[in-house]
């Protein structure tokens, strides 16, 4: 995981990085929007619904809360780790955002180094799982 997020930033930069990542979890708040629509459908089918298709109806709403609670866990979990990572990405010195460069990183500590563009000066970004 912290090879993946050492190799975005160098490849991408932290600014793009983070635009993605927020990207990313307000599209799975959209699914998990999606799916209690979905859910609320299924039930209003099986109120209605006679024999086998009650159990079919059953199936959709399983399915639509499997769906809708993994979808808000990643929403969840994207959206701290972009905030967590955001809160690391002023330079202690000079205040400048996300314009660093990665210099090294200690995969064992969760630790990636880092050095500021502007005034050159090193802190440590502890990474999140």
């Amino acid at each position: 995981m912290e090879n993946r997020l050492v190799d975005s930033f160098k490849r991408i930069g932290f600014r793009k990085w983070y635009e993605r990542q927020l990207l990313s979890s307000h599209a799975h708040m959209v699914l998990a929007f999606l799916s209690v629509i979905a859910l609320v459908a299924s039930m209003e089918a099986f109120r209605t619904a006679q024999g086998d298709a009650q159990l079919v109806d059953v199936m959709f709403v399983v399915v639509c809360a499997a769906i809708g609670g993994w979808a808000m866990r990643r929403y969840v979990f994207l959206l701290m780790r972009a905030e967590q990572a955001a809160n690391q990405a002023s330079c202690p010195d000079c205040g400048d955002y996300g314009r660093f460069q990665v210099v090294g990183h200690r995969p064992r500590l969760q630790e990636i180094d880092l050095r500021c563009r502007k005034c050159s000066r090193d802190w440590i970004f502890s990474s999140l799982q």
